[in-house]
């Protein structure tokens, strides 16, 4: 179980401190029930009720500055998540971003950068679909990141290429 303060990536939903764990009377919801009360980050007006002993919605710890300092480190060695095929392509990054994994996020980010790169070769554009599931992985991948480690979102590509390149 969470604690009360903690963050953690809820589902689709992003990172979440949890600000309270209560029952609630809302109708509709069993009293006997204990949720957790999840306000998202960048939306302090926001809130969300889960249920504690919820197994359908992916809940997880947000990663710790060691498990972030190892991924960023391994990032050249994630494998790419190449799907062919349009809509397999979405229904495999939809499955993916579900489970709240942040080595997947970035199989999808370094996948979709691969095939921006080969389209604007081609002289084409990147898909809507590409383009979507690229936005979502990174918003999920560099808003944990940025949490964790405490730098600046709009900072953390070039502290990434700054870590990849002195490991070299």
């Amino acid at each position: 179980m969470f604690e009360v303060g903690e963050h953690v990536v809820y589902g689709s939903k992003g990172i979440c401190q949890i600000l309270d764990i209560t029952h609630i009377d809302i109708s509709g919801a069993d009293k006997d029930r204990l949720y957790y009360v999840l306000v998202p980050i960048g939306d302090s007006n926001g809130k969300i009720y889960a249920p504690t002993d919820n197994q359908k919605i992916t809940m997880r710890k947000v990663i710790s500055k060691e498990e972030a300092g190892r991924l960023i480190h391994e990032l050249p060695e994630i494998e790419l998540l190449w799907v062919t095929d349009d809509k397999q392509r979405e229904a495999k990054y939809k499955e993916v971003m579900r489970t709240c994994d942040y080595r997947a996020w970035v199989s999808i980010v370094k996948t979709l950068y691969m095939r921006k790169k080969e389209r604007t070769a081609q002289g084409k554009k990147i898909t809507s679909l590409d383009e979507r599931y690229m936005k979502a992985a990174e918003n999920e991948l560099y808003g944990e990141l940025s949490l964790t480690l405490g730098i600046p979102r709009d900072e953390l590509e070039d502290y990434i290429k700054t870590q990849l390149k002195q490991a070299q």
